[in-house]
């Protein structure tokens, strides 16, 4: 648990963090991942806002966001819904036009990456003062929870291929668990034209190749 002393020199420091939230029929795990990242941004002190960003989900995720508006406050949480699913890079575009932070975090919102690890990438970043940060499931004990033996080959193998071929200096280049500077994203994400799996590789190695400075997080 965070002290006193230190939650006040978090929401003194003037950096606010906007959480984008893509969803499509999220509507179980919404509730959870929303209460999590709640609870650890509480316990740390840092200003926040968690934009949900849903394409239409037909099993009533919107719904169940609107809920949760009520419940947190619509300082906290904003919808920025859109008509039907668009793809991963639009979707990060479309909450960014909204987001108020000056740094942005993108997570799944199934629950395959806990917010719990958030305070340890706000810490990372600002050690090295990098302009992203990524989870990494490839270094130590990291991990992958609740993936099928297919989805951990193909991960696997796209992180090789891309390490030998492009050698971009990050070991896990597929993760969608990352920390940016506001700047530095709207930079990448309007040079990306990969789109769904690989958009996520193409942020990375484009960061490398414009000299962003990229630090990891051990994603257990």
């Amino acid at each position: 648990m965070a002290s006193r002393k230190s939650l006040q020199a978090n929401r003194a420091n003037g950096d606010k963090y906007s959480v984008l939230l893509p969803t499509y029929n999220e509507r179980e795990n919404l509730p959870l991942i929303v209460w999590l990242l709640v609870k650890y941004f509480g316990e740390s002190g840092y200003n926040y806002e968690i934009i949900v960003i849903d394409d239409g989900s037909p099993d009533g995720t919107l719904e169940v966001a609107e809920q949760l508006q009520k419940i947190y406050g619509d300082d906290k949480i904003l919808l920025r819904p859109r008509a039907k699913k668009l793809g991963l890079g639009t979707a990060y575009i479309h909450g960014m036009k909204h987001a108020t932070g000056n740094f942005i975090i993108i997570m799944d919102a199934d629950l395959s990456h806990h917010p719990k690890f958030i305070p340890q990438f706000i810490k990372k970043q600002k050690e090295g003062d990098y302009d992203l940060v990524s989870g990494t499931r490839y270094l130590g004990s990291g991990g992958v929870y609740g993936w099928d033996l297919r989805r951990k080959l193909i991960s696997r193998g796209a992180n090789f291929l891309t390490q030998v071929l492009l050698r971009p200096g990050a070991s896990d280049l597929t993760g969608s668990f990352r920390l940016y500077k506001k700047k530095v994203l709207e930079s990448l994400v309007e040079r990306c034209v990969s789109k769904g799996y690989v958009f996520q590789m193409e942020m990375i190695v484009r960061a490398r190749q414009l000299n962003y400075t990229v630090g990891e997080v051990n994603q257990p």
